[in-house]
């Protein structure tokens, strides 16, 4: 099948990609003429493992290609994807649906024949009515449908989790549409991923109920681990015990700086907005977002207690950046919270981070990049892992503290024992729910 991509951000880059690679032909549309370039070129503007090999033997397989061109992209697609970025409005909190809408009008005017409109980006519900009203009214008696095909893809395991889904949800009522996005997730339905089909507005709210859902549970096992702290519990083994339950499982479960990245805190404010809209306040979400926010504060404390109360004049060694590892994604990370403080209190803060430089560097002002852990923490007063990369899990703890002036560490992450620190030379040893 033809298929045309509208925008190359992560999720639509990472999607275009894969259903390349499932054989489709696959146009990826980006007005950024820069973008087009570096993609033309076989280079990728994001970091995510085994996407720039995946992109490559489809490029050379004839599948997939780039352009600015959203015209000549739609002229016979079977399937045009809206993947284009959905911020947070600035001033309500509500999901900001510009780039969608200037997308779907622009659709509108270059469709030559049937195609299914699908929006891939998350948008609150009653958007994809609101998409068919628009090209309805730019295009009047054209064929089309509209489809609502949320993604849930992970970070740092997008191409595993578009090739082997724990569900794929498609929202429309059209017998039409469901035909053509069977045949494209066809390769997926042979073996025997699920397929959910929905109407419209369901498909819209599972998207928002599941991330959700997710930031609650990380969310409730920070408010566990602030207990833990407390009573004298160890916030790991509560959680492996309570995710040993197969009701509650236990993915999601970890004990950290907050959660952050580019889905749960738009998708959480999105829908306690769309709650109040309705009169039917989503008072978990809510709070959810509020304990949140309490938790990355309570991060920078840690530090603080670690330093005697004060960083002023400190060197603190920050080891990861990014909201999460094996990504280069910046948006509303812990690290955007806790390191301007940091350097506000009067600390030098020195940073490591493997991919986090392109898009720390403008959003952490006044911090030192470096490239070794070792070469970081060397003199330094206290060293803080915020980011568990693989890189960061078997550092040389002995060595480590050696080179400190004062060895003192906040495990932002739980990734090592308080034994492990004392038994290494570390003076001080500060965790997450112990």
């Amino acid at each position: 099948m033809k298929i045309a991509m509208i925008g190359t951000g992560y999720v639509g880059l990472v999607s275009g990609v894969c259903l390349s690679d499932f054989g489709h032909n696959v146009i990826c549309v980006d007005k950024d003429p820069r973008k087009v370039e570096m993609l033309t070129r076989g280079e990728v503007p994001i970091y995510e493992p085994g996407l720039d090999v995946l992109m490559a033997k489809n490029v050379a397989a004839g599948r997939l290609e780039f352009t600015g061109d959203l015209k000549a992209a739609v002229d016979g697609a079977d399937a045009v994807f809206i993947a284009v970025g959905t911020p947070t409005r600035r001033g309500d909190g509500h999901a900001d649906l510009t780039y969608v809408m200037a997308a779907a009008e622009e659709i509108a005017e270059a469709l030559t024949g049937y195609a299914v409109i699908v929006t891939k980006s998350t948008v609150p519900v009653g958007t994809n009515a609101k998409v068919r009203a628009v090209v309805e009214a730019a295009a009047p008696g054209k064929a089309f449908d509209v489809a609502s095909n949320p993604e849930f893809l992970r970070e740092g395991a997008a191409i595993d989790d578009f090739m082997r889904p724990d569900r794929v949800v498609v929202g429309t009522t059209s017998d039409r549409a469901k035909t053509v996005m069977g045949e494209i997730y066809r390769p997926l339905f042979l073996r025997d991923f699920p397929i959910l089909y929905t109407d419209l507005e369901t498909a819209e709210m599972i998207k928002y109920a599941a991330n959700a859902f997710l930031a609650t549970k990380i969310t409730f096992i920070n408010e566990i681990a602030r207990l833990c702290e407390k009573v004298g519990a160890d916030v790991k083994q509560v959680s492996k015990g309570m995710g040993l339950d197969n009701r509650i499982g236990n993915k999601f479960l970890h004990a950290g700086p907050g959660y952050g990245g580019s889905c749960f805190p738009k998708d959480t404010t999105a829908l306690a907005r769309i709650g109040q809209d309705y009169a039917s306040p989503m008072q978990i979400v809510e709070t959810v977002i509020k304990v949140n926010d309490e938790i990355k504060r309570r991060m920078i404390e840690k530090v603080l207690d670690l330093g005697d109360g004060s960083v002023n004049g400190k060197t603190i060694a920050v080891l990861g950046v990014t909201f999460k590892p094996n990504t280069d994604d910046m948006r509303d990370a812990p690290a955007l919270t806790i390191v301007p403080a940091l350097v506000g209190g009067g600390a030098k803060v020195r940073v490591v981070d493997p991919q986090g430089r392109r898009e720390g560097e403008h959003l952490l002002p006044g911090v030192s990049w470096l490239d070794d852990p070792y070469a970081a923490t060397e003199g330094a007063d206290i060293v803080v892992i915020l980011t568990e990369w693989n890189e960061f899990r078997a550092l040389d703890l002995p060595r480590m503290a050696a080179g400190m002036k004062q060895a003192r560490m906040a495990d932002l992450r739980n990734i090592y024992s308080p034994n492990d620190a004392e038994a290494a030379g570390f003076e001080a040893y500060a965790g997450v729910g112990r």
